[in-house]
């Protein structure tokens, strides 16, 4: 017989199980598409060094990302393994909605505002941590990714193609640069893991803690945060097999378009950002909206302000980006309300 305790962990860890496998295949896009579009990499190849990537950055910079989504939004005590259950399917079917349509989708948001419904719905969350820290983050970052793109495309990418060096095959061949690809393609990957991660095993730490009611302190909780994470990370890799094809397709096409010079600025400065993010105050952000800020700003220094919006997809992409964090915050809001009616709230 299995214990009800272990049948309570084992339903929450399903689903953030099948979350991380939706998390996997969004992230894929942003982090190895320069490589893919430049063929540098071997599409089989990638699931496997992403995912290996995504767990070491889980592991070395996902706690402070972890205990924000764990603790800081939420009294962990709230966090039960129902409320979690919740919370994290609701995250999974909207990233899911977005995985089929082709679109990477920021999974962070879509927690944050999964976590704030069920804080609404109990009418206990922390509206500073929430207003004066996330979502000033949301808006700074991808400005500051734009604004970053654009100097560079102005003051070293413009005078590298006026010279004719990115449009040299001899460059565009060079085995230095093919490497540079790599390195920041598995470097994005390890930023995408010090962050995403921890939308998952950061409520799954703090359910475990309350669970089993152990004290709950720093030391306790990194060390059920670094547990969690070896169950969550390796499922990325999963993810990145079964949704990620369709997603490299899509934005390794984009970023062919700008050529692999520009492809390894647009990636570097999107994943620092992310890295930054998570490692200085822990702030759960959009992977996906930096890179786009980076691609609007190394276009616009090569295309012009008009011209960016006619030759690439970002568009399209902005409605998703609004309905899927809609989506995640609306269903965790009608399922808290269904399994409170049914006396599942425990």
């Amino acid at each position: 017989m299995i214990s009800p305790l272990i049948n309570h962990l084992l339903i929450p860890f399903l689903v953030a199980i099948f979350l991380a496998i939706n998390m996997g295949g969004s992230g894929t896009g942003p982090s190895f598409s320069a490589a893919y579009g430049a063929n540098v990499l071997r599409r089989s190849l990638i699931p496997g060094l992403f995912g290996l990537m995504v767990f070491a950055g889980a592991i070395i910079g996902g706690r402070a990302t972890a205990s924000t989504l764990g603790k800081d939004l939420l009294p962990p005590e709230l966090m039960t393994f129902s409320v979690v259950s919740v919370i994290l399917f609701s995250i999974a079917i909207s990233l899911l909605v977005s995985n089929l349509a082709g679109i990477p989708q920021s999974t962070s948001q879509g927690t944050v505002l999964s976590v704030v419904a069920a804080g609404l719905y109990f009418n206990r969350f922390n509206g500073d941590k929430l207003f004066y820290e996330i979502i000033p983050t949301w808006f700074i970052l991808p400005i500051i990714a734009f604004i970053a793109s654009l100097l560079v495309g102005k003051y070293i990418y413009h005078p590298l193609r006026k010279r004719g060096y990115t449009i040299s095959s001899k460059v565009n061949q060079s085995p230095v640069l093919r490497l540079m690809i790599l390195l920041v393609s598995l470097y994005v990957a390890f930023s995408i893991g010090s962050n995403n991660v921890a939308n998952a095993s950061g409520p799954i730490a703090s359910m475990i803690i309350n669970e089993l009611n152990i004290h709950d302190n720093e030391k306790n909780f990194v060390l059920i945060m670094i547990l969690s994470t070896l169950i969550v990370a390796p499922s990325f890799g999963i993810g990145s097999s079964v949704f990620g094809h369709k997603i490299l397709e899509k934005t390794g096409k984009e970023l062919v378009m700008f050529g692999k010079i520009e492809a390894v600025i647009i990636a570097f400065i999107s994943g620092s950002l992310l890295l930054a993010a998570s490692l200085i105050k822990g702030i759960p952000t959009s992977l996906v909206q930096l890179n786009v800020g980076c691609i609007l700003g190394i276009g616009v220094a090569k295309l012009g302000f008009k011209n960016i919006f006619r030759k690439t997809e970002v568009n399209r992409f902005f409605a998703m980006w609004l309905i899927s964090p809609l989506i995640a915050f609306s269903l965790c809001l009608i399922l808290l309300y269904f399994a409170d009616k049914m006396n599942w709230i425990f």
